[in-house]
């Protein structure tokens, strides 16, 4: 950009109005400038394209699967869509390994600890364990943080699942509202409050997954 904006034979930068003035006055930048941001968009749009192909395509695996019932539980609680619902089941696999409480912590959802003498202090969460599914619910729990309530996406979902995952999916959905607006109340941090509801979100996952059919 420098030997462009210059004259022949000129090593020294120019100052940053001087070079930006020429930009503004020069048809060839505006031209090229164009020309990326076309190639650019275009490749926005076709890669936004091919993710709506994937998105079908997996869509309709998670509905024609071994995990389908699974997923179809999972989607009662807000946050939890047929994609995420689908990915949670994949990564997870058999749910009747954990409890409620066991699986916050299998997913490095869990404050880290240590210990001095007497002495207890939690730090970090130990992010052990799935990366893919604890980043999954951390996503899905910012979700909770606005008001609830059972709009025709959620609607649609539970219209798949029995009325015992329907009835569990939307009493968590409203205590994990509420507890948001505690966090808010008391001043919590938004990044630590969410991960609190992404343990808990865990929790109401697993109660859904290993619901009887």
């Amino acid at each position: 950009m420098k030997s462009w904006l210059g004259e022949p034979g000129e090593r020294e930068w120019r100052a940053p109005a001087d070079a930006a003035d020429q930009l503004r006055g020069s048809g060839i930048c505006l031209r090229a400038l164009a020309g990326y941001h076309d190639s650019a968009y275009e490749a926005v749009v076709l890669a936004e394209a091919r993710r709506a192909r994937l998105d079908k395509v997996i869509a309709a695996m998670a509905t024609d699967s071994r995990w389908s019932a699974v997923v179809a539980r999972l989607g009662c609680l807000r946050g939890i869509d047929t994609l995420t619902g689908f990915a949670l089941a994949v990564e997870i696999g058999d749910w009747q390994r954990f409890t409620g409480a066991s699986i916050g912590a299998y997913l490095g959802l869990v404050p880290s600890e240590s210990f001095s003498g007497q002495s207890r202090s939690q730090g970090p969460i130990t992010k052990t364990g799935n990366s893919h599914a604890r980043r999954l619910l951390v996503e899905a729990a910012w979700h909770h943080r606005k008001r609830y309530r059972a709009g025709a996406m959620i609607q649609a979902r539970w219209q798949r699942a029995p009325a015992a995952a329907r009835a569990r999916g939307h009493l968590g959905s409203q205590r994990l509202n509420q507890r948001w607006k505690t966090f808010i109340a008391h001043h919590k941090r938004p990044v630590v409050a969410n991960v609190a509801i992404a343990r808990e979100l865990a929790g109401w996952c697993w109660s859904l997954a290993t619901l009887p059919d």
